[in-house]
């Protein structure tokens, strides 16, 4: 299947045709569709479907009796514990293999900042040793049980991204630019083999979502704004991981068991909001949102992860009607249904510890990486009570046990014995990183060309750009970390930044290259790659007010612009999860490639196509068309720039370029931003008052006085000139907050590991200090002790918002996430408030 631009205007010559997207507003939503018969075209509800608007499908996994008599025997033989323990997995951070003994637990996970002892960076061995641990454990049958075997779930979301050394491959994004279904079984394949050499047999991958709002922090997630692009794929990485429909004993094998994922309409959220609400029809949930979840059970797939979010107010975990209405009994799925990270807990007259409803509802497994224990004993005590029928614990624990015998779980023996595992030489292997540079070169797409590309081989290059040297930057998050934050180029063995592709390219081909982040030379050279784009994020993080690049990131459009004005050709490289406002750039520059998010093979991939050989022909064509539309303003009100399917090739005619309209961006950033640069975001206030909130003083400018002359404020600098507030108290107590009339819910960041982070310079370090935050109600609040010693520069504190949640503070109603109270004579500037998960020093919950 392929797609070509021409002249600026796209052509679709495959044989499978996919409907052009214009993506219109923030909205970004998909072709027009009619009701179905019983259906109803509004997008108001109450969150109830009706199954029979639903297509039907036919699970292919064939039924095996000598299995269902297993089964059958295997629920006769268990204890009511047993089974109850089989419906919980436990996250890597809070569980040990004696609690898998003890507990009967039918799965492990590793959240994305969860390791092997307790170290997220733990070298490969270490995690095929815990996979031995934990299986060793769970088939203990010494007090007398029947010792089911646990399975370990990862998200091995673009390679297998929790291991350093595995090959990474491009985000989904980038992927779907490359509108190659045989590429992405492919990729599939290889993830599938590099699991299975540290001992895990359950990917959450691959995820379907179908974004509508690129707003989303998660967009880049899913593969396109087009449902039919996103069903294209989804049975080829369903097929690459777990093989055919009808293959079993898959770990005899090179696969894995996946996981579609967040079922239903997690991208098509009011506001592009993570774990929101989906105010949609169900015409749309069907035809936009379901589409993808027709190939994944033609496909077999074995697992189904239900979403966060809403969809007409009424959260998809507690749901009925679509999981068991609609997924299992209309749709046919034949695996098991498990949730999200505590998402149980969001369920309507649910907590993390309490919700037989997700049960109820058809969840088959909760997701309870820190709550597993309070899961388990609840479920036990409702389940002798009568409250839960034993008909759903019992179906249940069949739909858990009928894929663990689909894998051949039972008969694999310990993970290290298994084959591919401790096969070090699979990760990373040649032969994966040359599946992970193909991809890279069909994802890039070209969005302007002013004959500067490609570049002559044996030219003098310059890479700018504070991005082009880091393998982080270039994977994006979900990439060893959570948020793939905090990482250095050294924990990517055998990756290749984009300055590394471009110098080794270039010195092949007789020339020479040059990194200069900020654009200066001593020798002119013949064209610059200017690299820019946006930092790691994921869920939550992620989460944008406007679809502008960030401020602090557009430093790169004055290098475009002084380096054109000397007189040197400019290709400017973005890196990004998502397509964003950035005219300046392209504006500024001769050439514009969007490189996504391509992961370790990005720098050779890149290179293949922008560097030519000496005749100056290309040595690869550009191929990548753009996935979702790409935005014309920030807000998305005047439309497209560039439509769903544009790219252009080396073969497209040149036209003269038009300027396009630059607009102030300056003021759009991220909404979990309260204070930067010396001054609260809108809606916020700087507000400095006693220890008891008394006598509080709304800091609007400097230099000022609060509480009777005890506390003095001026300006410092920061990142910026006058970019921190510095407190100076002679004596007694002072509280410094950030603030807000409108409370703020923030109980999704704290199912989590958000904090807050708070960037200081401490001058004087008080006697005592705590880290408080107010929300809306009588006592409503918490507070943390905190140690914070005198430096001699900034640094980046973060305290989990769950510390507060822990102590009784309504998350849903925070009115001030920040307030430092301190206790004596003091002398601090803050440079910052935010959210976030990257800390240079994360304070312990006490």
């Amino acid at each position: 299947m392929e797609y070509a631009a021409r002249g600026g205007e796209t052509v679709l010559n495959r044989p499978m045709r996919l409907a052009l997207v214009f993506v219109a507003a923030l909205t970004l939503n998909a072709c027009s569709r009619e009701a179905a018969p019983g259906g109803t075209a509004s997008a108001e509800g109450d969150g109830t479907a009706h199954p029979e608007i639903w297509p039907e499908y036919k699970y292919p996994v064939p039924v095996d009796p000598a299995v269902e008599a297993k089964i059958a025997d295997l629920l006769k033989t268990m204890t009511l514990e047993e089974k109850i323990g089989q419906l919980v997995q436990a996250d890597l951070c809070c569980v040990t293999p004696d609690d898998v003994r003890k507990y009967n637990l039918g799965s492990i996970l590793v959240g994305g900042n969860s390791g092997p002892n307790g170290n997220d960076l733990s070298p490969a061995p270490d995690w095929l040793k815990a996979a031995d641990g934990f299986y060793l454990a769970s088939v203990d049958k010494s007090d007398g049980g029947v010792g089911i075997p646990v399975i370990w779930g990862t998200d091995a979301v673009h390679g297998h991204s929790n291991i350093i050394g595995a090959t990474i491959f491009p985000h989904n994004i980038g992927l779907g630019a490359a509108h190659d279904p045989a590429l992405i079984e492919r990729i599939g394949a290889a993830t599938a083999k590099e699991i299975r050499v540290t001992g895990q047999e359950w990917t959450f991958a691959p995820t379907v979502t179908v974004p509508q709002d690129y707003r989303w922090g998660r967009a880049y997630e899913g593969y396109s704004s087009d449902p039919k692009l996103v069903a294209s794929y989804v049975g080829a990485m369903v097929r690459g991981l777990q093989g055919t429909p009808d293959e079993t004993n898959l770990l005899a094998h090179d696969k894995v068991i996946a996981s579609t994922k967040h079922f239903l309409a997690d991208g098509g959220t009011k506001g592009g909001v993570d774990q929101g609400d989906a105010q949609i029809s169900e015409e749309d949930l069907r035809d936009i949102h379901g589409l993808p979840y027709g190939p994944a059970i033609q496909n077999g797939v074995a697992t189904v992860m239900v979403s966060f979010s809403s969809w007409q107010g009424k959260k998809l975990t507690g749901n009925k009607s679509l999981i068991t209405g609609v997924l299992k009994d209309r749709m046919g799925f034949g695996g098991f249904v498990v949730s999200d990270w505590n998402a149980h807990g969001q369920v309507e007259g649910c907590t993390n510890n309490s919700c037989p409803q997700g049960l109820l509802a058809g969840l088959d497994m909760y997701m309870a990486p820190d709550s597993w224990k309070g899961v388990y004993e609840d479920l036990l005590k409702r389940a002798k009570a009568g409250e839960i029928p034993m008909e759903r614990i019992d179906d249940a624990v069949a739909r858990i046990l009928r894929v663990k015998f689909r894998l051949g779980l039972f008969e694999a023996g310990k993970p290290s014995d298994r084959p591919l595992a401790g096969d070090w030489k699979v990760l990373g292997s040649p032969e994966h990183r040359e599946i992970s540079r193909e991809a890279v070169r069909k994802s890039l797409v070209l969005l302007k060309n002013q004959g500067v590309l490609p570049l002559k081989a044996g030219a003098r290059l310059l890479v700018a750009g504070d991005g082009a040297d880091d393998i982080a930057r270039a994977s994006g998050g979900w990439t060893i970390s959570w948020q793939g934050t905090g990482l250095t180029n050294a924990m990517f063995p055998g990756g290749t930044s984009l300055w590394a592709g471009l110098k080794q390219a270039a010195e092949a081909g007789g020339g020479s290259a040059v990194l200069s982040p900020d654009g200066s030379f001593t020798q002119k050279p013949d064209a610059a790659v200017v690299v820019f784009g946006e930092k790691p994020y994921a869920e939550f993080q992620g989460d944008r007010a406007t679809l502008a690049l960030d401020a602090d990131l557009t430093g790169p459009y004055a290098t475009m612009k002084k380096l054109k004005a000397q007189g040197i050709p400019v290709v400017a490289v973005m890196i990004t999860g998502r397509p964003l406002y950035v005219n300046p750039a392209l504006n500024a520059a001769d050439a514009f490639v969007v490189a996504w998010l391509p992961g370790t093979e990005g720098g050779k991939g890149l290179a293949d196509v922008l560097i030519g050989d000496a005749a100056g022909k290309p040595r690869f064509q550009f191929t990548g068309l753009l996935p979702a539309a790409w935005p014309k303003t920030p807000d998305m009100a005047d439309g497209a720039l560039y439509p769903f399917g544009y790219g252009l090739t080396y073969a497209t005619p040149r036209a003269a370029w038009k300027a396009l309209a630059e607009i102030d961006e300056s003021s759009a950033g991220d909404a979990r931003v309260y204070f930067t640069k010396g001054v609260p975001a809108s809606s916020w206030s700087l507000v400095l008052g006693n220890i008891d909130r008394g006598e509080e003083k709304r800091i609007t400018t400097v230099p000022a006085d609060a509480i009777g002359g005890r506390a003095h404020i001026t300006a410092t600098d920061a990142a910026v000139q006058e970019g921190a507030r510095r407190i100076v108290v002679s004596d007694g107590g002072a509280a410094l907050a950030v603030s807000s009339h409108d409370p703020l819910n923030l109980s999704r960041e704290t199912n989590g590991d958000v904090m807050v982070l708070f960037t200081v310079k401490v001058s004087k370090a008080p006697a005592k200090a705590a880290l408080a935050l107010r929300c809306d109600g009588s006592g409503c609040g918490s507070r943390e002790p905190v140690t914070l010693p005198v430096t001699n520069s900034f640094v980046r504190y973060g305290l989990q918002l769950k510390c507060f949640a822990g102590k009784g503070a309504d998350m849903s109603k925070v009115t001030a996430p920040f307030i430092l109270e301190t206790t004596g004579p003091a002398d601090y500037a803050l440079a910052e408030v935010r959210l976030g998960t990257d800390a240079e020093k994360v304070l312990p919950c006490n």
